[in-house]
C-alpha cells in the first residue's frame, strides 16, 4: 500500500513536470513559431528575442527535469519510450539544440543574411517541437505498438496517423496563441496590438482543434473511461475551454496578462485532461492491453521512490522560487522603438 502512494505522488509530480514544460516553455516555442508573422521590423524581431532571452533556456529545465524524473521513478517506461520514440525525440533534441544556437548567435554579426538565417534556424526550432511533442503525446494517449517485452512494432511514420497528426497541430496553434499573448503583454505599440489580433485568431483555431482532439480520443482512446467512472473530473477539460474562452474578453480589454494567464490555465487544463485520462498508465499498448506499462509495473523500488520525494520536496520549491523571481526581475515591458 506504501508503495502505490508513492507511485501514485510521482506519477503526479512526472504529469506537473510535463504540465509545467508546456505552459512555461510552450510561450517562448509559440512566440518562436509565429515570429515571421509577429515581426515585421527588425526594431520588433529584436523586441521578439529579448522578451524571450531572460526566459527559454530556464523553460527548458523542465523538459530536462521531466525526462529525469521518468528515468528515475519509471525507468522501465523510460526505456521502452525512449526506444520507442527515439526519432522524434532525436529530431525533437536537435530542433530544440537548433532554437537555443539562434537565439544566442543571432545578433552576434551585423548582416542582414547572418540575422536572416538564424531566423530561419529560430522558427524552425521553435515550430518543430510542439509538433513533435504533440505527436508524441497523442500516440502516448492511444497507445503504441509494444509487445511483451516493451519492443516497438513500428517505425516514425507509424506514428504519423491522423490522430497524431492532429495532437501536432494542435499543439503548434495552442503554443502559438500562448506565445502571441506573451509577447502582447511584454510589449508595446504596432508589435503588441499584432500579437493580441494573431492571438485571438490562433486561439479560435486552438479551441476548434481541441474540440476534435477531444473526440478524437473518445473514438480511438481510453482517456474518457476515467471521467466516465467519476464524472466530477469532467471539470478539468471544463477548465480548459474556458481558460482559452477567456482570453477573447481578456484582449478585448487589452489586459495582455490576463490573456497570457487565461491560455495558461488553458493549457494547464488540457495536460491535466490527459494525464487523468492516463492514469495508472505510463505508455498503453496498441497491441494487447496487458501489455501496458503503468505507474505499478515500471516504477522504481519503494526506496528509490521515498529518496526521490524527499529530495524533490527540498529542491522543487527552490526551483519554484527561483522561477518567480525570474519572471519578477523581467517584468517590464520591452519597447521595439528604443532597440
Amino acid at each position: 500500500m506504501e508503495g502505490n502512494i508513492y507511485q501514485i505522488i510521482w506519477f503526479v509530480l512526472w504529469a506537473v513536470l510535463w504540465t509545467g514544460y508546456f505552459v512555461l516553455d510552450g510561450f517562448d516555442l509559440g512566440a518562436g513559431s509565429a515570429f515571421y508573422l509577429l515581426g515585421k521590423k527588425e526594431e520588433e524581431k529584436k523586441a521578439i528575442y529579448q522578451a524571450l532571452g531572460p526566459f527559454w533556456d530556464g523553460n527548458e529545465v523542465w523538459l530536462i527535469t521531466a525526462g529525469g524524473a521518468t528515468f528515475a521513478a519509471f525507468p522501465k517506461t523510460y526505456a521502452v519510450m525512449f526506444s520507442s520514440l527515439y526519432s522524434a525525440l532525436l529530431l525533437l533534441l536537435f530542433s530544440l539544440i537548433l532554437r537555443g544556437v539562434s537565439i544566442e548567435y543571432r545578433n552576434k554579426y551585423d548582416k542582414p543574411l547572418w540575422k536572416t538565417l538564424w531566423d530561419l534556424g529560430f522558427f524552425l526550432g521553435s515550430i518543430l517541437p510542439p509538433f513533435l511533442l504533440g505527436v508524441a503525446f497523442a500516440n502516448i494517449f492511444q497507445g503504441i505498438p509494444i509487445d511483451e517485452k516493451g519492443i516497438y512494432h513500428g517505425s516514425l511514420f507509424t506514428l504519423l496517423n491522423p490522430f497524431g497528426i492532429l495532437g501536432g497541430i494542435l499543439f503548434v496553434f495552442c503554443f502559438a496563441a500562448h506565445g502571441c499573448n506573451w509577447i502582447a503583454f511584454k510589449t508595446n505599440g504596432e508589435l503588441s496590438e499584432r500579437a493580441a489580433t494573431l492571438s485571438k485568431k490562433f486561439t479560435a483555431i486552438t479551441l476548434v482543434l481541441a474540440g476534435l482532439f477531444f473526440f478524437g480520443a473518445y473514438l480511438s482512446t481510453n482517456l474518457w473511461e476515467n471521467y466516465f467512472k467519476c464524472p466530477l473530473l469532467l471539470i478539468i477539460p471544463l477548465i480548459s475551454v474556458i481558460g482559452f474562452l477567456m482570453v477573447f474578453p481578456f484582449l478585448i480589454r487589452k489586459n495582455f496578462l490576463g490573456a497570457f494567464l487565461a491560455s495558461a490555465v488553458g493549457i494547464l487544463g488540457f495536460s491535466a485532461w490527459g494525464f487523468v485520462g492516463l492514469f495508472p498508465n505510463m505508455l498503453p499498448s496498441s497491441l494487447n492491453p496487458a501489455w501496458n506499462l503503468t505507474i505499478y509495473n515500471s516504477s522504481s523500488s519503494l526506496l528509490t521512490l521515498q529518496i526521490m520525494t524527499i529530495v524533490a520536496l527540498i529542491f522543487v520549491p527552490i526551483v519554484l522560487a527561483y522561477t518567480f523571481w525570474a519572471y519578477k526581475t523581467f517584468s517590464f515591458k520591452i519597447s521595439s522603438k528604443k532597440i
